[in-house]
């Protein structure tokens, strides 16, 4: 069965709930396109986070970033829509998205959406 974008994130128990560790992962391999031109707009986006009750299921994690490919959103949308879907899918305990753009124009651009449970 051949997979497909989705805008659903899986999540599993996590197997040590009263410990406080991070995960890491990151692709270099994302991709949306650029609202006001079309054009594809690539980055190496980073996820760190520290988990409660659940993790983030990685082949989910997958198709989740991979819906993004076809559409068109600003730097600073797509860095904080990821980061707010996360959360709500996983609630950690904190959170931090991080987008590094590929130079366009001369312009290197870093964005870095945080949460932080109350």
């Amino acid at each position: 069965m051949a997979l497909q974008p989705s805008k659903i994130i899986e999540t599993f128990p996590n197997p040590h709930p009263n410990n406080t560790y991070t995960i890491q992962f990151s692709t270099a391999e994302f991709t949306t396109l650029c609202p006001l031109t079309g054009q594809p707009d690539f980055a190496t986006l980073t996820v760190e986070y520290s988990p409660l009750e659940w993790c983030l299921e990685s082949k989910s994690i997958k198709q989740f970033l991979w819906s993004f490919r076809d559409e068109g959103h600003f730097h600073e949308d797509v860095t904080n829509q990821i980061l707010n879907a996360m959360v709500t899918a996983c609630a950690p305990r904190w959170m931090t998205v991080t987008g590094h753009f590929n130079i366009r124009g001369g312009i290197d651009f870093v964005i870095t959406a945080k949460y932080s449970a109350k």
